[in-house]
């Protein structure tokens, strides 16, 4: 899905907001949630990708609004003829990166749209001759179209996690298709980014929110139906789920905001940078039988 907005409804970028009459902290399940984030992301993946895509890039490996390339990183290591699993691809530049880099690569998204966007993408800026695309499927994370133990690799990139309420399904998923001492890679808002109002500016800098509420984000439309989900999870969450799954973690990275990014991305800018992390990276590998 590659997108991190903290508290949905509360971005200023409020372009994707079409027919969102309320929005607040409200229980949802998780087929609903299921539901609504497919039907947000094909609706606004167009939009998405003209506001940031030229920060995104069509083949390069972002993992944060903080601006940090997996080739300064290197959290995936050396990815030459791995087999290497996108979830959340969205409109899959981490993958096609991937691919320039020698990998075997293979996107997921629930969204229709944001593949739709890959596809674009592959039209208007081909790979390098001789390098083969990554493989997009149209699928829930929740129930991988794959035999297990079949990627070296798997990683999320920019937030697709926060759009699922029951995550544990998808780390029992990722670790049935990663073979045993893969990697697990992802990138997630920060948790305690939901303490704050989700605006860049000072007004951003205000804790509002109790930290230890789990209670979903949630936008209506006229109907009072569901069309945009968020789901927080402490740090102590996240751990919890990853140990449940059979992984051992391997790092934590919260990523400092670069002087050299000037960028404001929803909540995300260079005041609030300055002072409190907006991303937390986790890196972990699945044990051994």
């Amino acid at each position: 899905m590659n997108d991190v907005p903290s508290h949905g409804g509360k971005l200023t970028d409020g372009s994707y907001r079409t027919e969102v009459i309320s929005g607040g902290y409200l229980p949802i399940d998780e087929e609903a949630s299921v539901r609504a984030n497919r039907s947000y992301w094909d609706n606004s993946a167009e939009d998405y990708l003209a506001e940031h895509g030229t920060f995104l890039g069509a083949s390069e490996f972002i993992w944060c609004p903080e601006g940090i390339h997996e080739s300064d990183v290197g959290l995936l290591g050396d990815v030459t003829r791995r087999q290497i699993l996108e979830v959340g691809c969205g409109a899959g530049q981490c993958s096609r990166w991937l691919a320039e880099e020698g990998a075997i690569a293979t996107g997921v998204d629930v969204s229709a749209g944001m593949l739709e966007q890959a596809s674009r993408l592959q039209r208007e800026n081909p790979l390098s001759e001789g390098v083969t695309p990554p493989t997009f499927l149209h699928a829930d994370a929740r129930q991988l179209p794959f035999a297990s133990n079949s990627f070296d690799v798997a990683f999320s990139s920019y937030g697709a996690l926060p759009f699922v309420k029951d995550a544990e399904v998808v780390f029992a998923e990722v670790a049935r298709v990663v073979r045993p001492g893969g990697q697990w890679v992802f990138s997630t808002t920060h948790p305690m980014r939901w303490m704050f109002p989700d605006v860049p500016g000072e007004s951003g800098l205000t804790v509002e929110y109790s930290y230890f509420d789990r209670t979903p984000y949630v936008e209506l439309d006229s109907e009072g139906q569901p069309i945009y989900a968020e789901h927080h999870r402490t740090m102590g969450d996240w751990v919890r789920l990853l140990v449940a799954a059979g992984f051992t973690i391997d790092s934590v990275t919260e990523p400092e905001w670069p002087e050299s990014n000037q960028t404001a991305w929803g909540g995300w800018s260079p005041l609030r940078g300055a002072l409190m992390p907006g991303t937390v990276l986790f890196s972990a590998t699945l044990a051994k039988d």
